[in-house]
């Protein structure tokens, strides 16, 4: 009878253990992973950037001399520019696109919604060089899909490649199509958790469907908002892949955006401090971006 009372006082601490011991266990190797494939890396470009590392051999420190020299470089700042600009001109097209789409979709009187959202979802599947090779095969200058159907009907070859204001406009737009699949898929998901009561005595107050959208769905869709903004805001500033693959950040080098910056100044100049101190510039760029956004939302969340 004592036994059996010593064995069930001493289960629990032994049921505790396992409990500590488990959770531990089963996110070590995520522990491992982000360690060694983020904050190693993450440290040793911290380092970098305070040298004159060249990717070969040994390298000296340098101080602050690659960010003072990063701040005189008016090749950083026109490839900062233009990654402002294309984000300022991507994210809102993104956000009226899939808004609009996913509000469509989850009308009662839409018809073949289903095969509509496999439709707008594929685009999101494809691999970004896909999209940019697609694209570039629509809005190529001299063997372009759009500019053979403007000739043929009497019009003149439209610039799209060697414009650069046209060349930016098309990645954009390309952007925009791969992307409004997931952003979309987001918001059918929040406006169906908006309950149907809302809409009903909204509707009997003689509100319209215009004043329903801008007094229910939108307040209530703001945090799935945020969290798209977030998203396409932090995707266009990495943004890369696709102008490689569609116009090489041309013509020239007028549609270079940060990303390709740092990667020709480290790697095909072999500048990696270099390269290191602009891509921890452009690291405090997004967390000041997400920081200020969190607090927006949470602001508008609080009120």
């Amino acid at each position: 009878m004592t036994k059996r009372a010593s064995d069930v006082s001493a289960s629990p601490p032994r049921r505790r253990r396992s409990y500590t011991i488990a959770p531990l266990v089963l996110i070590a190797a995520n522990v491992v992973l982000f360690a060694l494939f983020f904050v190693w890396p993450a440290v040793i470009g911290l380092v970098y950037s305070f040298t004159n590392y060249t990717g070969v051999g040994a390298f000296q420190f340098v101080g602050l001399d690659n960010y003072s020299n990063l701040f005189g470089d008016s090749s950083f700042y026109d490839a900062l520019t233009r990654t402002l600009l294309y984000t300022v001109l991507f994210v809102p097209l993104n956000f009226a696109l899939s808004l609009l789409i996913a509000n469509m979709l989850v009308s009662k009187h839409a018809k073949g919604t289903s095969v509509a959202r496999v439709v707008f979802f594929i685009p999101w599947l494809l691999s970004p060089i896909v999209v940019g090779v697609l694209w570039r095969w629509l809005f190529g200058e001299n063997f372009g899909l759009v500019n053979y159907v403007v000739e043929k009907f009497g019009g003149h070859a439209i610039p799209w490649q060697s414009n650069a204001d046209l060349s930016l406009l098309v990645v954009v737009m390309a952007a925009s199509w791969a992307w409004t699949g997931f952003s979309m898929l987001l918001f059918i998901a929040a406006i169906k958790n908006v309950p149907v009561s809302y809409y009903e005595a909204a509707a009997l107050d003689g509100a319209g469907p215009w004043r329903q959208f801008i007094s229910i769905t939108l307040p209530s869709i703001a945090p799935t908002s945020f969290i798209v903004i977030l998203l396409n805001t932090i995707n266009a500033m990495k943004e890369y892949p696709l102008f490689v693959s569609l116009n090489n950040g041309g013509p020239g080098t007028s549609n270079n955006l940060l990303v390709q910056y740092i990667y020709q100044t480290g790697f095909q100049r072999g500048q990696i401090g270099y390269a290191s101190a602009a891509s921890f510039v452009l690291m405090l760029i997004l967390m000041a971006v997400a920081i200020i956004q969190l607090i927006v939302n949470r602001r508008v969340e609080n009120r």
